[in-house]
């Protein structure tokens, strides 16, 4: 252990009492493990929150889908069986994706109507295993909605629902839209108002018939291994079919905006947070100027028994990052251990004040999820070690430009 080292940590170590500098020292240290804490924790929320929302949307559009430009898939059994053989493709589903009109009681409500064999369907969606009431039958002329849309519509189960379609069937009353009366059989909900509000699921037979879309489907939905290759394996699957009238799209290619607001949001959360770790360097630099002019007559005496002001410069620089160092392994620790409970904590918070954060009623997700990542915690760690570095220079360096004629005369 070096002798500036060694001095730095005696004046860390020092029992007597400075006031208003002890204070300041104090409160440095405590910003800075606050602030760390703080960010830590945003960023592991933020995860959580990003992993809940990503869930949600890929329960309701799956991994990827396999479509024809001519608009509809034939032979789309042949074709299911030969995306299955691809090691990495779990589960596949055809999928039929068109509009129309719900009308209930006087009242009525545009939807995306969504057939789907029911078998297959839940193997690559879990939406048909959250219902909320009812059951997911969909045999027959039977039909699913979503409990948002239930809810705008007055429906309940075993109401008769009519779906009318955009296209045009010729009768002998002349040229009218095609309709069919539905039984509503059972109500979802998938946590996210765009689905619960505005889907309904029928099976793919009363589709195809309701649609005049015979034998077709409008795609092939995939479950894949890895959620973070969906478009590697994607393009794979493509490849394999050897045929340019096909194309897949992945989920990040159909939530392209969505996956960029989340990064963005998470990225200007932690820049706007990460100036807290600023404002606790700063702290810093004001601790050690003033700890530098309490030890103007130390470092006069250091000075006289020969120390150079080069390391005088490594004494207190060396105090500087003791001080941040500790700071931020306490910050890190205690930021990791609020994140994995943070939902007890904020659960505690919750039954003392009375109220809910985020009412199940107005939020997507009504409670806080975290997922930390150990890339999140070592770039806020060395972000605030680089930080500490620079707060730890100036003062330093105005320790090693003390005079020592001029303290003397003072003393």
């Amino acid at each position: 252990m070096s002798v500036e080292f060694s001095i730095s940590n005696q004046y860390l170590r020092s029992n007597r009492k400075k006031g208003f500098v002890s204070f300041i020292s104090g409160v440095s240290m405590v910003g800075l493990v606050l602030s760390v804490m703080t960010l830590i924790t945003v960023l592991s929320v933020m995860n959580g929150f990003h992993k809940e929302l990503r869930d949600r949307v890929l329960s309701a559009i799956s991994h990827s889908t396999i479509n024809e430009y001519d608009g509809a898939l034939k032979d789309w059994q042949t074709l299911r069986l030969s995306i299955n053989q691809n090691p990495h493709v779990l589960e596949s589903s055809p999928y039929i994706e068109r509009y129309g009109l719900l009308s209930i009681n006087g009242r009525s409500q545009g939807v995306s109507v969504r057939g789907v064999e029911p078998s297959l369907e839940k193997n690559t969606s879990i939406l048909l295993d959250n219902i909320e009431s009812g059951s997911a039958d969909l045999t027959g002329p039977n039909i699913l909605i979503g409990s948002g849309l239930a809810l705008q519509l007055g429906a309940i189960i075993g109401d008769k629902i009519t779906l009318l379609t955009p296209e045009i069937s010729n009768s002998i009353i002349g040229i009218q839209p095609r309709f069919k009366r539905f039984t509503l059989s059972g109500i979802f909900d998938a946590g996210i108002n765009e689905y619960d509000n505005n889907l309904a699921f029928i099976h793919l037979d009363q589709t195809q018939k309701l649609y005049n879309m015979k034998n077709l489907v409008s795609g092939i939905r995939l479950k894949v291994d890895d959620l973070f290759e969906a478009k590697k394996i994607t393009n794979q699957v493509v490849k394999k079919l050897g045929n340019n009238h096909y194309y897949g799209t992945d989920w990040t290619q159909k939530k392209a905006n969505f996956i960029k607001a989340l990064n963005l949001e998470k990225q200007m959360i932690g820049i706007v947070l990460s100036l807290i770790i600023a404002v606790a360097a700063f702290n810093i630099v004001s601790m050690m100027v003033m700890v530098v002019t309490d030890k103007k007559a130390d470092i006069a005496i250091l000075k006289t028994i020969g120390m150079t002001p080069k390391r005088i410069v490594k004494l207190f620089f060396y105090q500087g990052i003791t001080i941040g160092v500790v700071g931020i392994v306490l910050g890190v620790v205690l930021g990791v251990l609020l994140s994995l409970n943070i939902e007890s904590v904020v659960s505690g918070i919750e039954s003392i004040l009375g109220f809910q954060f985020f009412p199940k009623d107005v939020f997507y997700i009504n409670r806080f999820p975290s997922e930390i990542h150990l890339s999140d915690v070592v770039k806020v760690a060395i972000g605030a070690f680089v930080l500490v570095i620079l707060a730890a220079i100036y003062p330093a360096k105005r320790a090693g430009k003390v005079e020592v004629a001029k303290v003397l005369n003072h003393e």
